[in-house]
């Protein structure tokens, strides 16, 4: 197969002001893997399409009515070994369709076109998009020198709380612009505008919405409103939300069985912090770690920031954990 040339992930929709240069993709006549034509595949619970190799494998799988598509490639290790010793390997990249996935979706020109530039490219996907915002990582800035990567904050602390147990109070509320320091007008007309002591923070719903949003060019919505088309603003509302289709249906009570779960889904929790069954937090699920647990990870206030560890809280989704028990849901975009 020609070599497809890499498109950075970060490439956005119009609502992405501030863009690193990269090359565009380069149109395909047909859709071939490695070892040949690929074969498409009916699956259902949830209803979707498989792309297979000549060898029966899995290149590709897409679920009807989401846009996260994940795609086989090279295999990579994420850790994060400041607040644990697991670490997630694995050959799954995931990335969004430019529309979401309908049956028979494979005959159309935009899909072969997509999937050929994407087939085996090293391009930063979302997974590897939200590890650049835990502990440690680098800094990086765009051309108008706007630092859009780098390690980030959960959020300010709360005024006058010196205690011991202040990172677990920590302010809600830091959002995608807050991270940036940029003032964001949404599709609505609505602007957003950031405050000083938010500046590189986001928590848990702020983080999706940098890392599937801003990052990776999902539309986002500039307050939790049913009007609106894009990513809500805060975990109970994604969860509830239209975009997507859940995978884990919301229930009052933590889910028997997480097998349908593919990296890339939203994973939804009740805390102690909000009554009356509401959800309130939100991560991305990341896969089995190597001890065969399912691991995620979310911006979380006891680890001031995104993590993947287990500061405050084990990021797994089983065992009786407070996050194994406080899970209540999960939503493919």
């Amino acid at each position: 197969m020609t070599a497809a040339l890499l498109v950075a992930s970060c490439v956005l929709t119009l609502q992405f002001r501030h863009r690193t240069d990269q090359p565009p993709a380069a149109p395909g006549a047909g859709i071939r893997a490695r070892s040949g034509p690929l074969e498409f595949e009916r699956i259902g619970n949830p209803d979707r399409t498989v792309a297979r190799d000549r060898h029966g494998a899995v290149v590709a799988t897409f679920t009807d009515g989401a846009r996260t598509a994940v795609l086989t490639g090279p295999g990579r290790t994420f850790a994060e070994p400041r607040t644990t010793d697991a670490e997630v390997v694995t050959n799954s990249w995931v990335r969004l369709l430019p529309q979401a996935w309908a049956r028979g979706a494979e005959q159309s020109d935009w899909f072969k076109t997509w999937l050929k530039s994407r087939l085996g490219s090293r391009d930063p996907d979302i997974l590897a998009t939200a590890f650049d915002y835990i502990a440690g990582a680098p800094a990086r800035t765009t051309a108008a020198g706007v630092t859009y990567s780098g390690a980030a904050h959960y959020g300010p602390d709360v005024p006058g709380d010196p205690g011991p147990a202040r990172e677990e109070k920590r302010r809600m509320g830091s959002d995608f612009y807050d991270y940036l320091g940029l003032p964001w007008t949404f599709p609505d007309g609505v602007t957003r505008r950031p405050e000083k002591d938010r500046r590189r923070s986001v928590d848990c719903s702020g983080y999706v919405r940098l890392v599937y949003g801003y990052r990776s060019g999902l539309l986002l919505n500039s307050r939790d409103s049913p009007a609106g088309s894009g990513l809500q603003r805060t975990a109970d509302a994604i969860a509830h939300g239209p975009l997507g289709i859940p995978v884990i249906p919301l229930a009052d009570r933590s889910p028997d069985i997480i097998q349908g779960l593919q990296p890339g889904d939203l994973v939804f929790f009740r805390t102690r912090e909000l009554s009356g069954g509401r959800i309130g937090h939100i991560g991305i699920y990341l896969g089995l770690d190597t001890a065969d647990h399912p691991r995620f990870i979310s911006s979380r206030k006891n680890a001031n920031g995104p993590t993947m560890g287990d500061k405050g809280g084990t990021s797994r989704l089983d065992g009786d954990g407070y996050y194994a028990q406080g899970l209540r849901g999960a939503r493919r975009l």
